[in-house]
């Protein structure tokens, strides 16, 4: 088993490298990625940068070029659903991508021919990342996250990605990375930590609470990695 672990910005991996052995890195692409090892398996840590192109491009890499066969995302994602609250943690039951619009055509909103609206993440994964949730004490929430290539302030945009998806949170890296390991049939799950919702302090400072929750997000990946068996077997 060789298993990627990836974030969109260099402090969503940052305390994953503090925790990783024998680390090697290469640069490839215009990134970098770090091979190492956690708790006796093979690990290989990357950015991607934000957004839907380089989201998928990296996780290409990961699965095509450093033969990873799990895929674990962590990052941060703004939340719509009423019950979600800046600092909760979010797994994606599936993503869809709430700017793909081709209904002109008559297709829905985050659908092309061939394509899906919906990707599920892999149930196994969830299922583990239930009982890490359970053994920390933390009220691991679960829904469909939205991704888009663009930062959502506006509520009644909010409110319609909402309604026509049923989504819970939302954020800009999550359905690339869907499309690509689900076309590859590689097994992923998607780790979000809320940072911003309807009940957010004026005061709130995003850059203290990126190292907080980034600290929180590895520490529950880095658990998930642990207690994965060591083939798919």
């Amino acid at each position: 088993m060789r298993i990627a672990l990836m974030g969109a910005m260099p402090e969503e991996i940052e305390p994953l490298l503090e925790r990783i052995d024998d680390v090697c890195l290469t640069e490839y692409g215009e990134n970098r990625y770090y091979e190492g090892r956690f708790a006796g398996k093979e690990v290989v840590v990357a950015y991607s940068k934000i957004g839907k192109v380089f989201a998928a491009m990296t996780a290409g890499m990961l699965i095509e070029k450093f033969r990873c066969d799990t895929l674990l995302f962590s990052g941060v994602a703004g939340a719509i659903r009423e019950d979600l609250h800046i600092g909760d943690l979010i797994m994606a039951e599936s993503l869809c991508q709430h700017d793909l619009d081709i209904t002109a055509f008559g297709h829905p909103y985050g659908y092309v021919p061939e394509g899906k609206v919906f990707v599920p993440t892999d149930e196994r994964l969830r299922k583990l990342a239930r009982k890490v949730a359970e053994a920390k004490g933390i009220d691991l929430k679960e829904g469909i996250i939205a991704t888009g290539d663009q930062f959502v302030a506006d509520p009644e945009r909010k409110a319609w990605i909402g309604e026509t998806f049923g989504a819970a949170a939302l954020e800009m890296e999550g359905a690339a990375v869907a499309v690509v390991c689900d076309a590859l049939r590689v097994p992923f799950f998607v780790l979000r930590a809320i940072s911003d919702s309807a009940d957010m302090d004026a005061g709130f400072d995003f850059d203290a609470f990126l190292d907080k929750s980034a600290r929180i997000s590895a520490d529950f990946i880095l658990e998930m990695v642990r207690l994965l068996p060591d083939s798919e077997g």
